[in-house]
């Protein structure tokens, strides 16, 4: 029987979470203000039947499918009533309920106040997203399960006006990095912690 790691619905999908998605997913382009649901899987093949049942289902619009190592991630967005529907779908196919999921927790969460410009430099070299600008804060924050991180990323937008530099939801870990003013940076690190539950 498959573990379930993460299910993790998104009421809405905030603009700079949701065009970062679409710089590295393979599947179909969510748009902003749609609703996803994000499910995470132990042993990552056990997610090949779910999106089955998630997407012969309802009308939704697959994301993400990924099997690597350990896990499997399925990403689907639509409509809310849909994307609940397909949701229910996962559920009854795996005999479970949302609560069984893992709850995430907090590795590391930093604030870095007015980056130093070489460090700016190389964080930019290996993002997809915003870059963060010397002088800038930095909010750092690691998660597991991975697919957290797209939780944290989704609701610090919601709170403050900063940039998505990164969100890895895929991996061991899940990994965050946003950017702006220090009192919008706290105002966003508060709202990711919030949104994870405070665990750590």
């Amino acid at each position: 029987m498959a573990e379930l790691r993460s299910f993790i619905f998104l009421d809405r999908l905030q603009p700079q979470t949701m065009c970062y998605l679409g710089t590295w997913i393979k599947g179909s382009l969510p748009r902003a203000s749609m609703a996803a649901q994000i499910i995470e899987v132990a042993p990552g093949i056990d997610i090949e039947p779910l999106t089955d049942a998630a997407l012969q289902h309802a009308e939704v619009q697959a994301g993400i499918l990924v099997v690597e190592r350990q896990f499997g991630y399925l990403e689907f967005h639509g409509e809310t009533s849909a994307v609940q529907s397909a949701a229910e779908a996962v559920l009854m196919k795996l005999r479970a309920d949302a609560g069984s999921a893992l709850r995430p927790s907090i590795l590391a969460s930093k604030i870095i106040s007015s980056i130093d410009q070489q460090h700016a430099f190389l964080i930019n070299r290996n993002k997809i997203g915003s870059m963060v600008l010397p002088g800038e804060s930095l909010f750092v924050l690691e998660v597991q399960p991975a697919s957290y991180a797209i939780v944290a990323a989704n609701e610090a937008e919601k709170a403050a006006d900063v940039k998505v530099i990164d969100y890895r939801m895929i991996g061991a870990t899940g990994r965050v990095y946003l950017a702006g003013q220090e009192a919008d940076v706290r105002q966003a690190a508060e709202a990711a912690e919030t949104a994870l539950g405070g665990s750590s």
